[in-house]
């Protein structure tokens, strides 16, 4: 079985962090395009950080300078970083995996990770 199960989020005040973590079963991280989304009320499904097979990382521009994608390829799981929390990042993130040229790419994801940042 094939499956991205993500954990790590919370509450926080405006200004904090929080590092949110996915992990791959039934799969390896190998040469993948991995992303983290989330759902803000103005924008149907956005792309907050991804890693591409190459290495290449991108940011939201939303999220730049706060945000940090990693991922741990011997532990096939990836992370996001997230300081400096804006009430606006609040949110539910969601992992995946080789989405990068879906139209939808948050058709389907499962319940991921719920951000809360009050002010």
């Amino acid at each position: 079985q094939v499956e991205l199960v993500e954990s790590g989020g919370d509450s926080v005040q405006a200004g904090g962090s929080l590092k949110s973590t996915c992990k791959a079963l039934g799969f390896k991280f190998d040469g993948r395009f991995l992303a983290w989304y989330r759902r803000p009320p103005a924008n149907e499904c956005e792309l907050a950080a991804s890693i591409a097979g190459d290495g290449g990382i991108d940011y939201a521009e939303s999220v730049k300078g706060r945000f940090t994608i990693s991922q741990d390829n011997t532990e096939s799981t990836l992370y996001l970083q997230m300081n400096s929390l804006k009430p606006e990042d609040t949110d539910v993130y969601n992992c995946a995996a080789d989405r990068k040229w879906w139209s939808r790419p948050c058709l389907n994801l499962g319940p991921g990770t719920q951000v809360t940042v009050s002010s």
